[in-house]
Formats: C-alpha cells, sequence, structure tokens
C-alpha cells in the first residue's frame, strides 16, 4: 500500500519501520520539512516528505502529532482523500491545551475528524512506544497485544484491523467513533498490554462519565515527560 505517516515522533516512526519492512509504500512527514528526516529515511527506508505530499498518499495516511497540530494539518488535501484516515493521538491538557469541544465531551478522535473535514480510525493510541517496537507476536500467540480500534465505516475498521494484524498485534473492533472515548488517556483499555479478551473487558468496563477522571489520571501521569522533568 501506499501509506503517508505525518508525524515523525515515537509512534511516527515505529510504524515507519513496521510498515517499510513489511513491504509498503511508506513516505513520512513533519511539521519541520523532509531535510530533518534524513536519519528516519536512512534507518527506515521511508521516504521523506512534505507533509502536503504525505497527506495526499493514496491508500491510507497516519496522524500520529499532538492535537494541539492538528489545526496546522492541510485540511484542503485531507477532505478531499479517498484514502483511509488512521488517527494515533491524544488529547493531553497539559501538553496541548485547552480544548473546549473535547472538554465539553467530545471524543478526541472525533474532534480531529472535524478539523480535517475528513472520518478518521482511531486506532494505535492506546500502546506505548516500547511496546509498539518490540512486542509483536505471531499470530495465534496467546500473549499477543491487542489494539483498539474505532471508526465510522466498518470496512475501513477491518482494513486497519488487517494491518494491525500484519504488524504482529492482534486488534478488537470498538464500534463507530462516538465510542472511541473508550480507550482514550486513562481507561482501563489504555496502554495496559492486554489480550483480545482482556481488552473486550476493559471497554465494557469504561464508563463514560469518568472520561475526565481517567484524563486526569493520565495527564498526571504523563505532564512531567511533557514538561521535560522526566525522560522516557
Amino acid at each position: 500500500m501506499d501509506i503517508g505517516i505525518i508525524g515523525s515522533g515515537n509512534i511516527g516512526a515505529a510504524l515507519a519501520r513496521h510498515l517499510t519492512k513489511l513491504g509498503h509504500q511508506v513516505s513520512i512527514a513533519n511539521s519541520r520539512g523532509p531535510a530533518s528526516l534524513t536519519d528516519i529515511a536512512a534507518e527506515t527506508g521511508a521516504k521523506a516528505a512534505s507533509v502536503e505530499a504525505a497527506a495526499g498518499s493514496k491508500d491510507m495516511v497516519i496522524i500520529s502529532i499532538p492535537e494541539a497540530a492538528i489545526t496546522k494539518l492541510p485540511r484542503d488535501v485531507l477532505s478531499q482523500s479517498k484514502a483511509i484516515v488512521i488517527d494515533t493521538g491524544n488529547w493531553f491538557p497539559s501538553r496541548d491545551g485547552t480544548n473546549s469541544d473535547i472538554e465539553a465531551g467530545m471524543p478526541d478522535s472525533e474532534w480531529v475528524s472535524r478539523i480535517i473535514g475528513h472520518d478518521v480510525i482511531k486506532a494505535f493510541n492506546n500502546i506505548v512506544t516500547k511496546s509498539l517496537v518490540n512486542r509483536t507476536a505471531p499470530a495465534g500467540s496467546s500473549a499477543r497485544i491487542a489494539l483498539s480500534v474505532s471508526g465510522n465505516d466498518p470496512e475501513e475498521r477491518r482494513a486497519v484491523m488487517a494491518l494491525i494484524d500484519e504488524i504482529g498485534f492482534d486488534a478488537v473492533d470498538n464500534g463507530p467513533l462516538s465510542d472511541s472515548w473508550r480507550h482514550q488517556p486513562g481507561s482501563p483499555a489504555y496502554c495496559n498490554d492486554l489480550t483480545v479478551d482482556g481488552l473486550q473487558k476493559a471497554h465494557r468496563q469504561a464508563i463514560r462519565d469518568d472520561v475526565p477522571l481517567y484524563r486526569k489520571a493520565a495527564d498526571d501521569i504523563a505532564g512531567p515527560y511533557f514538561r521535560g522533568e522526566k525522560t522516557l
């Protein structure tokens, strides 16, 4: 597939490594421009590209940037895209600032979808980078980690779930994007390296009214890293 990745941080770079190894044609972009991506391109085999070029990829576009940067994406390109658009992001107040829509209860990726003018599939958001890099496993492995997938188009969800399986993880269909709050930061499904059964149980255990509490707990942990007070 022709896949564009917007964002060269931990998750974006990890996905570039996995996808190029699987033989996909991958372009990777960030806000600093292609010249800043020489090392990642050489390491992964992905093509360094502009954000506009990555956003124009034919089959899939993976957005892996802080929520605060979503408004700077090329909406004119993304809104017209025929590709499946995947959002790996999470809103953290200590990093991304205030967001009245999300604070009022809109799921993170519904907000992203509205801003870019294109439906998104929320995936790869509930796994830490170390696990994404190192804990792939063959299909059928009893300890295989499962990732949540939410989106409005069932065929697009299935396509993303197939990609997750190809990379080396199981996937759990969480249904429409309106239910993606079940795997947002701090929820029972978030960054706990669960199997399929465990992740399905975590989705059921999530309580919508507790989303602000989940978020605060996750932000309290992540905040020191965002502020540079701790390092991974």
